[in-house]
């Protein structure tokens, strides 16, 4: 079968690799659909971050059931979202349903080979059935909805409430659509990238210029000073870390998203505005698929499509064969982007022109690609997926 493969630092090459051997408890063969690309995986192309050479990158996946599960659960063809991470049975957190909290657990596409090869064998556990008339494509972004769901979901929302979003990324805009979901009010949306804004806008958030002031004095000045109930750091830098605490308002609580890039040194005033106003910082961490039914996961897929919008998010649908130049396009951040999936399977591929058509994002980097070309005196060239 086909893979990319990650062989060292930038050195990424696709090439014909050994069907996967089964992992964890009752197997599934999958053919790999979608993959979205994840800033983790920019970093371990880009850096080396990650656990060593070679690898298949990719946890951010959908497919199609080959053979039917061992329990029966799932049929050949059904679609599915995919858990990434494998849990140690003997690990006291797996038995609580807190995989990704355990001291030792594997994990696709950083662990072990993940998503960017044509099929996978996954724990039958792992696997997550898509609503009926979802894309492969969509089914991909079921992960980090997850992950922004799982954040969220750790905040107290009192009556009334207002919350600031620092970072419009996909993981920003879909903790902003979270906090909606689950009652927030008025939900501010801080970036200093104008296209985010612009897709945060048509998502129906009031959105702040963060090259205009700082996130948190523009929450204060837009909440008449008192600042927000909730605010969730996605940028994952220092600054963002300290104008989250500082656009709380009096027992605000501070959701910290991001895994930071940079180091972050408490203030004395930012620690007395801890104290004096009483905050609360809640830390998250990936996601929950337990228990059954009443899980993140579940609830993504529960949204997906209804009132949870994953389509304006898509900047680019690539094809595996273009990993390397993808990746390369990526780390050296040539060219404006979103989120890029990568279509692995030809039913994916059949879906990416409906889902960049569909795609606010997807019209924005053409547009930058324009922009761009035009600058450069040369043709334009599309940012929005090469050659099958």
């Amino acid at each position: 079968m086909k893979a990319a493969v990650l062989r060292g630092v930038r050195d990424l090459v696709v090439t014909e690799v050994p069907m996967p051997e089964p992992v964890g408890v009752d197997p599934v063969l999958v053919r790999i659909g979608a993959v979205g690309v994840c800033g983790s995986d920019v970093l371990r192309f880009g850096v080396g971050k990650g656990y060593g050479f070679p690898l298949v990158l990719g946890h951010e996946m959908s497919g199609t059931v080959v053979a039917d599960s061992p329990s029966g659960d799932f049929s050949a063809g059904d679609r599915v979202a995919i858990f990434p991470c494998i849990p140690d049975p003997a690990d006291p957190m797996t038995e609580i349903g807190e995989f990704t909290l355990a001291e030792r657990y594997d994990y696709f596409g950083s662990r072990r080979d993940g998503g960017l090869e044509e099929y996978l064998r996954v724990p039958e556990r792992n696997l997550v059935r898509l609503p009926e008339g979802a894309s492969l494509i969509a089914g991909a972004m079921v992960e980090p909805a997850g992950v922004a769901l799982h954040a969220v979901r750790k905040a107290e929302i009192p009556p009334n409430a207002s919350a600031l979003v620092i970072g419009a990324g996909p993981i920003g805009l879909f903790a902003a659509q979270w906090l909606r979901i689950l009652g927030v009010v008025r939900v501010l949306v801080s970036d200093v990238d104008a296209r985010k804004r612009q897709v945060a806008e048509k998502l129906g958030f009031e959105t702040l210029d963060a090259t205009a002031g700082s996130s948190d004095g523009l929450a204060r000045e837009a909440t008449g000073g008192r600042g927000v109930d909730i605010a969730v750091e996605a940028s994952g830098l220092g600054v963002t870390f300290l104008q989250a605490v500082h656009a709380a308002a009096h027992r605000g609580q501070v959701i910290l998203l991001g895994d930071l890039s940079t180091d972050v040194a408490l203030p004395k005033e930012t620690v007395s505005r801890i104290l004096r106003r009483e905050l609360v910082l809640r830390g998250t961490w990936n996601a929950v698929i337990t228990p059954r039914v009443v899980n993140d996961w579940e609830m993504v897929v529960a949204c997906l499509g209804r009132i949870l919008d994953v389509d304006d998010l898509v900047s680019h649908v690539e094809s595996l064969d273009d990993a390397p130049l993808v990746f390369e396009r990526l780390a050296d951040r040539a060219g404006w982007s979103n989120k890029t999936i990568f279509a692995v399977s030809d039913e994916a591929w059949a879906e990416r022109d409906a889902a960049l058509a569909g795609s606010l994002s997807a019209a924005l980097a053409a547009e930058a690609s324009a922009e761009a070309a035009a600058d450069a005196g040369a043709p334009v060239s599309s940012l929005s997926g090469g050659a099958r």
